[in-house]
């Protein structure tokens, strides 16, 4: 996929992701990458800018295997954000397919 076409898509689906349920990192790094490619480095930051954003909020779990896993949870204010997010991606990609159908006709 396009890095540009995902950069624009991420926050979208990291938000639905832990509107779904509460995930800790690399659970959520799992379920974003059936969507799209992603790794560490580009969740991390992104999460973190969420919880910055008060969008997300964080709490550690006891782990029995390892220390701590840190879950993220959206906050009333990511709730909003997600649908404010899912409305202009409908938005978006609904214009952007009649652009492509008619370009087609053209063709």
């Amino acid at each position: 996929m396009n890095t540009q076409f995902k950069k624009g898509v991420l926050e979208l689906i990291v938000l639905l992701s832990v509107n779904k349920k509460d995930m800790y990192g690399y659970e959520l790094i799992e379920e974003v990458s059936k969507v799209v490619d992603v790794n560490d480095g580009t969740i991390y930051p992104l999460l973190k800018r969420l919880v910055n954003e008060k969008y997300a909020e964080t709490y550690l779990v006891e782990s029995t295997e390892g220390p701590p896993r840190k879950y993220y949870k959206i906050t009333i204010l990511g709730k909003e954000r997600v649908n404010e997010l899912k409305e202009t991606w409908l938005d978006f990609s609904k214009s952007v397919n009649k652009f492509i159908k008619e370009s087609e006709k053209n063709e």
